[in-house]
């Protein structure tokens, strides 16, 4: 066999493991892409290669580091604590959250010294984690013995006769996902108290492989803390929950009641406006990728309205400076999500000079030309609003001119709690590039390749220009629709389903596809008008003809 791996050609005449061409001492590298495929470093190659070891700079490895950090939890768990059951949601500061119930009491710094304790134990002893194929009624046998009921539910939509999981000394569970060879590649992890549970910090691809610093985050733990609550009262922060209620006949109220809670926030959005319109001269609106912001914008714009406001609706894109102006990034390219990509002297300008009452002539971007028109003049009433939506909103920098008092900023996001099954949260980063792959397709005829492509690049903007800011925002909505990965199933899995084996963006299409294919489907007929989904699917009554 003809094998590429360091960028040197070797020639190997049998079968091997990947480890086998990695140091005896290896913990670096914790998988490796084989011809584009990720896969496990146990991973026997049979045929021509080109391998590249990957550590924990790259996004795959994190997820596998983590997938096996919460194995081994739960390992420790299962050791020290009979009949508890552990939950993991994605948290606050790149985080894992694990709430243990079921225990004699609270969880206190004694409960995380044992669980440390015997965590480190496993791992200093170098236990083998092995894959194995077991048929689905034996992995329900497995996991109601050892009290994961939700596990077993879920393995009834799998459409396979049979099931991977993986043995680690005695103990046995399957997280979804790959993992890593050994407990001992588990060198780097943090615990820490955080009410009512323990927060599980791990490595990040986007900080080099290190443990970003935690950082508390009042407002996102807020939103976290309602997400988990919504899916204790709809009872569907589960698949095989969401999949029960469709198989009831519940589909129609379920989109309804998840409708109704984006009508709810939004009334209580426009009454906390409303009482303090005296001093809000200007309403901040900024998010993450396909959060929604155009349809939140359209539908706060109305809610106002019915309450006597009327806002003047301005988009921050128009105020971009000339691409040749823009500052340039790492690749030399013009940084359009840098804040001085926009002529902030020129927005300042407008924005307080409409404040005073003056009439003022704002400008429409061309981003085929480049090039800037204007409209004619505008004036706004003394009680009149100006809203502003874009990247840098909730940023003071890009309003100096204007006293805090006086802006409302909110921050909109889907902040879901979403679950395979209690041990395998679902990831709201994938949910949105879901909701991105779905609306880039049908509204700028961009395959899953390109969107998948360019998504490291918006996230990388995100952390730089959104999430810093989001602490300040005076109302956090939550865009997220429980519901929604139901309908949006049968768009997406078509199209990652698409994207060919040998692309080198085929393992994320696969990882997405994985999960998506366990839901049951939602018909879009239940769907308002004027539901945020409709921005990603068609129909809207905000887009559509």
């Amino acid at each position: 066999m003809k094998i590429k791996i360091f960028g040197e050609e070797k020639e190997i005449d049998k079968p091997f493991r990947i480890s086998e061409l990695l140091p005896s001492d290896n913990v670096k590298y914790v998988c490796a892409k084989v011809n584009n495929r990720i896969r496990e470093l146990d991973y026997v190659v049979t045929k021509d290669s080109v391998i590249e070891p990957l550590d924990l700079t790259n996004t795959e490895s994190v997820n596998i580091y983590q997938s096996t950090l919460r194995y081994v939890f739960l390992m420790a768990v299962n050791r020290l604590y009979k009949k508890v059951k552990v939950t993991f949601n994605y948290s606050i500061s790149r985080s894992i959250f694990a709430n243990i119930s079921g225990l004699n009491g609270p969880v206190d710094q004694k409960i995380l010294n044992e669980i440390q304790e015997k965590m480190q134990e496993i791992i200093e002893q170098d236990i083998p984690i092995v894959r194995h194929s077991t048929t689905i009624e034996e992995a329900k046998k497995i996991y109601n013995e050892l009290g994961y009921y939700d596990k077993a539910n879920i393995l009834s939509y799998r459409k396979d006769d049979t099931v991977h999981m993986y043995r680690c000394g005695k103990y046995l569970n399957y997280m979804f996902g790959y993992m890593l060879p050994s407990t001992r590649f588990l060198k780097s992890y943090k615990l820490r108290l955080y009410y009512p549970g323990i927060m599980i910090q791990y490595p990040r691809a986007e900080v080099g492989g290190e443990i970003p610093p935690f950082e508390d985050a009042r407002r996102f733990t807020q939103a976290l803390k309602e997400a988990n609550e919504w899916g204790n009262i709809t009872k569907s922060s589960s698949i095989w929950q969401m999949n029960k209620l469709v198989e009831e006949g519940k589909a129609n109220e379920f989109v309804n009641l998840c409708e109704t809670k984006h009508n709810n926030m939004l009334a209580e959005l426009g009454l906390n406006i409303k009482n303090d319109i005296e001093n809000i001269r200007l309403i901040a609106i900024a998010g993450p990728s396909s959060s929604g912001k155009t349809t939140f914008c359209n539908r706060l714009r109305i809610e106002l309205m019915s309450r006597g406001i009327n806002p003047l609706m301005i988009s921050i894109d128009n105020y971009y400076k000339n691409k040749a102006e823009a500052p340039k990034d790492e690749n030399g390219e013009p940084d359009l999500e840098h804040i001085q990509a926009l002529d902030i002297e020129l927005f300042n300008d407008n924005m307080l000079r409409l404040i005073q009452g003056e009439e003022v002539k704002l400008p429409i971007y061309n981003f085929d030309s480049g090039t800037r028109t204007w409209t004619d003049p505008v004036k706004i009433d003394s009680n009149q609003p100006i809203m502003i939506e874009g990247i840098h909103a909730l940023n003071d920098d890009l309003t100096p001119s204007i006293p805090t008092s006086q802006k409302y900023k909110i921050y909109i996001s889907p902040q879901a709690q979403l679950h395979i099954d209690s041990q395998n949260p679902i990831s709201i980063t994938d949910i949105r590039l879901i909701r991105r792959i779905v609306r880039d397709f049908k509204y700028r005829n961009a395959s899953p390749i390109e969107t998948i492509k360019m998504w490291p690049s918006v996230r990388r903007g995100e952390f730089k220009w959104i999430y810093p800011y989001q602490e300040g925002a005076n109302y956090v909505y939550n865009s997220e629709l429980t519901y929604e990965l139901c309908v949006m199933k049968k768009y997406a899995l078509e199209m990652l389903q698409q994207v060919p084996y040998d692309s080198e963006y085929f393992i994320q299409a696969n990882r997405l596809s994985k999960f998506l294919k366990y839901f049951n489907d939602i018909d879009d007929k239940y769907i308002p008008c004027n539901s945020i989904l409709r921005e990603f699917i068609g129909g809207s009554i905000f887009y559509d003809n």
